[in-house]
């Protein structure tokens, strides 16, 4: 990359309709990427400096590269997954509300990612940056989560995501995802946000669920295999406009997770709150115990006056954007 160049990546928060958590364990999600973005700016250097949300570091060595648990993990993870590279600068942020359950920092990391591509020249398709960023984070940032983040992430809009084969202890290779457009927004339906204002690490809540998974507890089994009908069901109600019962499946869906474990008292307080002014359903966006929940609704005004009144810290409409950008820019 010429000195005059700089690359610039952008990649959207997400937020889980339908069929979350299952995407970790073989089943479907139905989401939509949100207009809030992380972005990140690399430029050719004599060597590495990262900078994320004002966080900094030099780069002298792949020494440097070992996790501390700061907001440099993401970038550290990816240069690892990429050492020893051409050196350069990168700056990052973004406008994601941080540990909402909104797949911020998959974002950041994407972000990231997307722009040291880019630098080493490496050609990726959009699957194959979902499933390496998905790499990186479960294998290396020692995240638990499943797939929907990074594949909401790398293609944007609203989509209906089939990951059958990728379950806990699945053989490798994994197949790669499917993914289907929805409509949702076409027809006059809105997605309202609420976050509680209560930080969250979506390892912290999946983590133990994973492992219950894993030791086969029946509860937790049956319910994400009932969970991905629901998903397979809100995607004929979606096409057929049925917002009715689209809610009534997102209820459904809520009420599971919330019987396993994965809500909090933050969380059911805006749901409740939304299905009281009126909304058709409402669940959690993304992992419990805080962050965001999302709400379906014809008149979104009520909606979002009621979760101000029980005091949800942001609410804001759901606006799909695309996926990763890269674009390299001639500057002075």
């Amino acid at each position: 990359m010429p000195d005059s160049a700089v690359i610039r990546a952008s990649a959207p928060g997400r937020a889980g309709v339908i069929g979350n958590p299952t995407d970790g364990y073989g089943g479907a999600v139905i989401s939509s990427s949100i207009q809030e973005r992380a972005w990140c700016e690399l430029r050719a250097s004599e060597r590495w400096f990262l900078d994320v949300s004002g966080v900094t570091q030099e780069i002298l060595s792949e020494a440097d590269l070992e996790l501390r648990g700061d907001y440099l993990d993401v970038a550290r993870a990816v240069l690892r997954f990429y050492w020893p590279a051409p050196p350069a600068s990168i700056r990052s942020g973004t406008a994601i509300p941080i540990k909402a359950g909104l797949s911020g920092s998959t974002a950041i990391l994407t972000s990231i990612l997307g722009a040291i591509l880019q630098h080493l020249g490496v050609s990726l398709s959009r699957h194959e940056i979902a499933e390496t960023a998905r790499v990186i984070e479960f294998n290396t940032l020692k995240v638990t989560c499943g797939f929907q983040d990074q594949y909401m992430i790398a293609f944007g809009g609203e989509h209906y995501m089939d990951f059958h084969g990728k379950e806990p202890g699945a053989p490798n290779p994994l197949p790669w995802a499917t993914m289907e457009p929805v409509p949702i927004h076409s027809a006059g339906c809105r997605l309202v946000l609420g976050h509680t204002g209560v930080q969250r690490l979506s390892g912290n809540v999946h983590k133990p669920l994973r492992q219950r998974w894993i030791e086969r507890e029946a509860a937790v089994v049956d319910g994400y295999r009932h969970i991905a009908t629901l998903a397979q069901e809100g995607k004929k109600a979606i096409l057929r406009g049925d917002w009715t019962l689209l809610g009534q499946l997102m209820n459904e869906n809520h009420a599971i997770q919330r019987d396993l474990g994965g809500s909090g008292d933050a969380n059911e307080r805006l749901i409740g709150a939304a299905l009281e002014a009126g909304a058709l359903g409402a669940k959690l966006a993304g992992a419990g115990a805080g962050g965001t929940i999302i709400a379906l609704c014809t008149d979104p005004e009520p909606v979002r006056a009621s979760l101000h009144a029980v005091g949800a810290e942001k609410v804001w409409d759901v606006v799909p954007s695309e996926g990763l950008v890269v674009k390299t820019c001639r500057v002075p």
